[in-house]
């Protein structure tokens, strides 16, 4: 038999037992609730639109090869566009910070549903773009687009890369929303 004084002992123990039960009894299992992997954004430096129509090719290139940082980005425009002319054009985006270069394009086809380029014509520009690929849904995508030159004029062409923009939208960046993966901003000019 126990004595008083074992019994003693034992009763905080008593008092402490079932609440341990409890709480371990109680506890979920989360491996149901295990959260999705996160898609992160892609890191882009360098972005390279090539136009081509018959006698003329043009290249439009941005590189920001710091991000961030204090350098601004390197925006270069290969030549002039020819007026009344169609220029069929494709965009390699790239991360040229991994050595050798990742092409981020070949991930933007993989997840077109998630991204759209925009290609916008400023004031002053006499030039229209179409898309030329869409995604799954037969929403654009804008990896190949087309820019169909008027008269001589200079402006500016933007492209634009959104990560989850709504889908369809209206073709400007207010109503697409989403996040900006790559900005850039060419002065052309048309002779």
């Amino acid at each position: 038999m126990f004595k008083t004084n074992q019994i003693m002992k034992l009763i905080p123990f008593l008092f402490v037992l079932p609440i341990a039960l409890f709480t371990v009894t109680s506890c979920s299992n989360d491996d149901d609730n295990t959260p999705e992997p996160v898609n992160e954004e892609e890191v882009i430096t360098t972005l390279t639109a090539t136009m081509v129509a018959e006698g003329s090719t043009v290249t439009l290139r941005t590189q920001d090869l710091d991000g961030d940082g204090p350098n601004a980005p390197v925006v270069t425009v290969s030549g002039n566009f020819q007026a009344n002319t169609t220029y069929v054009g494709g965009i390699v985006v790239l991360n040229e910070t991994e050595d050798p270069a990742e092409n981020i394009t070949s991930e933007v086809l993989e997840e077109a549903i998630e991204h759209q380029f925009f290609h916008l014509v400023g004031t002053g520009l006499d030039a229209t773009t179409t898309y030329g690929d869409f995604d799954d849904n037969g929403d654009p995508l804008g990896v190949t687009f087309t820019l169909e030159t008027g008269a001589a004029s200079t402006g500016t062409l933007t492209i634009v890369l959104r990560h989850e923009p709504k889908k369809p939208n209206d073709g400007t960046l207010a109503d697409a929303g989403g996040e900006t993966d790559i900005r850039a901003d060419f002065n052309i000019t048309i002779e």
